[in-house]
């Protein structure tokens, strides 16, 4: 990978649909080289997929919390991979710090919020804290 790679994946990571040619325009190539590039850093798995961004609230998320988790060591991965399973759950993370496991939940309101904690998340083997962060506000 070098820097014209770089470049390409900040342009992709601004607006995943920028058009190969306007890519290509920027860049003073040719589309058939960022298209070549573009395929070798998915084949790469530099590039795993092409994604959007929405606005939790405007689908009806005015909830949306990072969830930091302690569990039992020999259940980490299971309770990760069983948190994982959620609707509610946007990504889930092992991580080392102030909790075993991270994770972006989603939720109509703080009732809801409460009621996945308690009777979804509160109940996966081995979970023995939760430590629910509610976002105010996102600056970037």
């Amino acid at each position: 990978m070098d820097d014209k790679d770089r470049k390409i994946i900040e342009i992709l990571l601004q607006n995943s649909r920028t058009p190969y040619t306007e890519i290509a325009k920027k860049m003073n190539l040719t589309e058939a080289t960022i298209r070549k590039r573009i395929n070798e850093l998915e084949k790469e798995g530099v590039i795993k997929k092409f994604t959007i961004e929405v606005d939790p609230e405007k689908l009806g998320y005015k909830t949306v919390t990072i969830l930091g988790l302690d569990v039992e060591p020999k259940y980490l991965l299971e309770a990760a991979r069983k948190i994982a399973e959620f609707e509610e759950v946007k990504w889930v993370a092992t991580s080392s710090g102030d909790h075993m496991i991270m994770c972006e939940v989603w939720s109509e309101n703080g009732e809801a919020l409460f009621e996945f904690l308690s009777k979804k998340v509160g109940k996966v083997r081995g979970v023995r804290d939760l430590c629910p962060a509610i976002i105010m506000e996102r600056v970037k």
